[in-house]
């Protein structure tokens, strides 16, 4: 039976046929129909329904209430705050991300699982720990509280310890997307760059930054994502302060918290339009990172 199976599997390679190869497992049918109904069922239950109702009690009111809960002063202060707390954080994020990456997929050096275990400790702290961090160092009792004070320099309770707070529960994205990918792909290509004359920049502007494009693109988003929606380490170091230190997410808290559900999920419905179009781009950046991988196999 065995040499029966590979005579006729080399009987159809010399065709230039595939061979047969049979699947590991093949499981019924009601087996594939419930898995899918499952994840169906609970991708109903815990994302599209909610969505749905943020939406539909944004909108309980009618449009005229919806578009003046999202131009009122304090909305408008709150949506400005978060886009340019995004703007900073996430540049500064992207730089710190490549740097951290080059070095770790590069280069060999002491300290690398510290730097490694460093990159990560945002994942592992609650965002309230790190908000508290900030308020030890500079409070006006911590640390550096003192000093600030006497050279009239205000971190707490104001723009820069939001973008403070923001960066660091958002800065791991960006390096723990490249640093996975610049590993895979060596340094063969660089050392042929430096080999040739090119300088450091330039091989970094024409050889490296081509073949990490998608995967840096890809870690800007998922950071964009995570400090356009933070809450934790932001309501502790803003203040709250209506039209001058709240957020998207603190000006949702205050809005419910004072029975104004109109508003607060307008805002939150923007919060959510804003995910959605983040999930947009992310599915496009994996799709044309899929089809960049396939030409090469392909060729």
């Amino acid at each position: 039976m065995a040499g029966a199976a590979a005579s006729l599997s080399i009987g159809v390679q010399a065709r230039g046929e595939p061979a047969y190869t049979p699947a590991a497992t093949v499981e019924p049918f009601w087996v594939r129909a419930l898995l899918i109904g499952a994840a169906l069922a609970f991708l109903t239950l815990f994302l599209f329904i909610p969505l749905i109702a943020v939406f539909a009690e944004a909108l309980k009111k009618g449009w005229d209430t919806y578009l003046l809960a999202l131009v009122e002063p304090d909305a408008i202060a709150a949506i400005k705050l978060t886009l340019l707390t995004a703007a900073i954080a996430v540049p500064m994020n992207l730089v710190f991300g490549v740097a951290a990456a080059w070095c770790i997929a590069k280069f060999e050096f002491r300290g690398k699982n510290i730097l490694l275990t460093l990159i990560d400790l945002p994942f592992s702290v609650s965002p309230v720990i790190a908000g508290l961090i900030y308020v030890l160092i500079f409070g006006a009792q911590g640390w550096l509280g003192p000093w600030l004070a006497e050279h009239d320099i205000k971190i707490l309770f104001a723009v820069p310890g939001i973008v403070l707070a923001t960066m660091f529960v958002t800065f791991p994205f960006v390096a723990r997307e490249l640093i996975p990918l610049m590993q895979s792909q060596g340094t063969e290509e660089e050392e042929a760059a430096l080999v040739l004359g090119a300088s450091g920049w330039r091989t970094f502007w024409h050889v490296t930054l081509p073949n990490i494009k998608w995967g840096l693109l890809y870690g800007v988003v998922l950071c964009n994502a995570r400090a356009m929606g933070e809450f934790g380490a932001v309501s502790v170091v803003s203040g709250h302060i209506r039209g001058e230190t709240n957020t998207m997410p603190l000006h949702v808290e205050i809005l419910y918290n004072e029975y104004n559900f109109v508003a607060a999920f307008a805002i939150a419905s923007l919060l959510a339009l804003l995910a959605l179009v983040t999930l947009a781009i992310k599915s496009f950046i994996e799709w044309r990172a899929n089809e960049v991988n396939l030409q090469p196999d392909q060729e």
